[in-house]
């Protein structure tokens, strides 16, 4: 990974005659593929119900952990903490069997893939306001989104992030 602390995990999937089962957090395996300490303070669910609803970018000052139950995500990492990384951007598809540690300063972003995707995040702290979001389409990040920005569900809030360069602005 080019961001520091970024972790994407592979999960396992267990089949069964009603569908599957998975570990989605697991402290002990967690530590021993790299994860730190990570007391779960807040566990948010999102149901997204349609294809192509897109969130962030949002650095909170918290860790994530992130893993769909169901549907599949399109997620993008940007690192917002200050250092010669700070801009870098790391992209994953993620499914039931994937699952992202997100350290605290990175920007977290996703867009559904598909409808009915059910997401997990898990925090080491509680949620409040505080946060730095970036435009989601600014060119510096490049993030190729997998449908049209005309396809993409987002919010107003998000839509009126600054970019990155206003970001690296307000910190001089």
């Amino acid at each position: 990974m080019s961001i520091p602390g970024l972790l994407h995990l592979e999960l396992e999937v267990r089949p069964n005659d009603d569908g599957w089962f998975k570990e989605s957090f697991h402290g002990a395996r967690l530590a021993a593929a790299g994860v730190p300490p990570f007391e779960v303070r807040q566990h948010n669910v999102l149901y997204l119900a349609e294809a192509g609803i897109t969130r962030g970018i949002h650095a909170e000052p918290w860790d994530k952990y992130l893993s769909p139950a169901a549907g599949r995500v399109f997620a993008a990492i940007v690192d917002l903490r200050d250092g010669d990384r700070f801009g870098r951007v790391e992209t994953f598809e993620l499914g039931a069997g994937q699952a992202l540690y997100v350290p605290r300063g990175c920007g977290n972003s996703f867009c559904t893939l598909e409808p009915h995707t059910v997401y997990n995040l898990l925090m080491n702290e509680f949620w409040s306001p505080q946060r730095v979001g970036v435009d989601l389409f600014d060119p510096e990040l490049g993030i190729e989104w997998p449908f049209p920005r005309e396809r993409l569900s987002y919010t107003e809030r998000d839509a009126a992030n600054p970019s990155l360069a206003g970001v690296r602005a307000r910190r001089a």
